[in-house]
């Protein structure tokens, strides 16, 4: 296992980048789909776009194994909250590579009588459940900052001036929403990490959703989506720092 778990590791920017020209291509063909191209030129670049998402499907192979650990790891984080949503997470991430990897047999022709439909559903609902926990965590975390913020007091007439939004008197509804705006962005803006996470997350919400039909959009927002978050996972490769801790 630990091998599986280095190979992954070392595998995963390679991924990254074949993530991001898959979901270029995805955007591309809607582009010009819409705009009257060729279907010569169309039918090209959804070929592109399996070819992208079919090696996406080998270097995930034994992932499984890579997420099991982490889900292992994150069992003895003190935070019961995050203990719950990373090691959730880390589960649902587990089944989806293992769905996928089956789906990746029947793409091949290895497996001829697999229904292929059957696993891309099933992969896409963990990998949504998966999301889900990653943006409660998120959301969890971002609750802590803002309490740490203002040093657990409520949003009272007091913090309202101390921060400037009013000199005197009540706050109004509207004051108020000011400051927690202003919270908000400082916090987002002092934690990059954070804010990296989350709108990846939130980007790659979308996808799932539009795959098991909760929420139909179009295949050029699922590209912009898909090559918005593989933009910011590779930064976070890249930048080890820009990567959300435990």
């Amino acid at each position: 296992m630990d091998a599986w778990v280095r190979f992954s590791s070392q595998s995963q920017a390679k991924e990254r980048l074949i993530r991001a020209a898959q979901y270029a291509c995805t955007l591309l063909g809607y582009t010009l789909q819409r705009n009257g191209a060729g279907a010569e030129l169309v039918t090209a670049i959804k070929q592109l776009e399996a070819h992208f998402s079919l090696s996406r499907k080998l270097f995930r192979l034994g992932n499984s194994a890579d997420a099991l650990e982490s889900a292992k790891r994150a069992i003895h984080l003190s935070d019961v909250v995050l203990r719950f949503c990373i090691t959730v997470s880390h589960l649902n991430r587990a089944m989806y590579f293992a769905c996928d990897n089956i789906l990746w047999l029947g793409k091949t022709g290895l497996s001829r009588e697999m229904d292929q439909e059957k696993w891309s559903q099933r992969s896409f609902r963990y990998y949504l459940f998966s999301l889900i926990m990653n943006l409660s965590r998120d959301l969890y975390e971002l609750k802590l900052l803002l309490e740490a913020e203002t040093g657990g007091k409520r949003f009272s007439s007091k913090l309202a001036a101390e921060n400037g939004v009013v000199s005197h008197g009540s706050p109004s509804h509207r004051q108020m929403a000011i400051l927690r705006l202003r919270l908000l962005i400082h916090v987002l803006r002092s934690n990059p990490p954070l804010l990296l996470d989350l709108a990846k997350n939130t980007c790659d919400l979308f996808i799932p959703l539009d795959k098991l039909g909760l929420f139909k959009t179009n295949p050029g927002f699922v590209g912009l989506c898909g090559l918005t978050s593989s933009i910011l996972s590779i930064l976070s490769i890249v930048h080890p720092w820009l990567k959300l801790k435990p």
